[in-house]
């Protein structure tokens, strides 16, 4: 089976689309050629949204996930959902105001590896709110101190871009990766970093906005201690 093109990859702000089922798995999933809907992945969680058949009926997708492999997209149909044919075109509707709250956290947790430069251990991004755990051996800056630093950073409207790199390129730079547990996709021959103005540039495959002044006001919501060295710092819409 081909390949799912990822529109969202070139364009995040895409939230409509036509595109054809090219499969239905076992489990009733809807593959298509080519989608809008991220999926789960990076801490971030699958889109939601609806498809549109050619009757006009409406299938709820209730979230996205990988098939068998990352180049394989499933569409996953909200409970006793009617199944599109194969070959059928359909209109894909992401929930544009879900997936761009997910944006502006997701950038946020970017920014906050800056206002915190300490690595990463794990991370979370939802559309309330978003957390990173770091590696921390002594103090932890105040709250207010790390959110003064975190909307500063978000107020200065620095442009967010992508750009692509060799697996080699970035083996040979292993500063470029903030994440202790999880490496950046890699093993296609290239991975795709992310650049916020000339603050910031990591490996990413999720969808972010494109300056960081579309954030808005962020608060450090809660600093947690989740082990001897692991701090969690929650950060939510102001």
């Amino acid at each position: 089976m081909a390949e799912t093109t990822l529109l969202f990859r070139d364009d995040p702000y895409l939230s409509t689309a036509e595109a054809k089922v090219v499969g239905i798995n076992e489990r009733g999933g809807i593959l298509l050629d080519r989608t809008v809907f991220y999926a789960t992945g990076g801490g971030q969680p699958g889109d939601v949204g609806t498809l549109e058949r050619e009757d006009g009926s409406m299938i709820k997708i209730a979230t996205t996930v990988y098939g068998d492999s990352k180049s394989d997209i499933v569409h996953v149909p909200g409970e006793g959902s009617a199944l599109p044919a194969l070959g059928e075109t359909i209109v894909q509707h992401l929930d544009w105001a879900t997936r761009h709250r997910h944006m502006r956290i997701h950038t946020g947790l970017h920014l906050l590896t800056v206002a915190l430069p300490f690595p990463v251990s794990g991370g979370r991004i939802g559309a309330e709110e978003g957390h990173l755990d770091f590696d921390i051996d002594g103090a932890v800056p105040a709250k207010e101190e790390i959110e003064a630093k975190l909307n500063a950073l978000a107020a200065a409207d620095h442009a967010v871009s992508t750009e692509w790199i060799t697996d080699e390129e970035l083996l040979a730079n292993p500063g470029l990766v903030k994440t202790m547990s999880v490496m950046p996709p890699m093993g296609s021959g290239r991975v795709r970093l992310v650049r916020i103005g000339d603050i910031d540039l990591q490996p990413c495959g999720g969808t972010h906005v494109q300056s960081t002044g579309e954030i808005g006001p962020l608060v450090v919501a809660k600093i947690e201690n989740k082990g001897k060295q692991n701090r969690r710092v929650r950060i939510r819409f102001a």
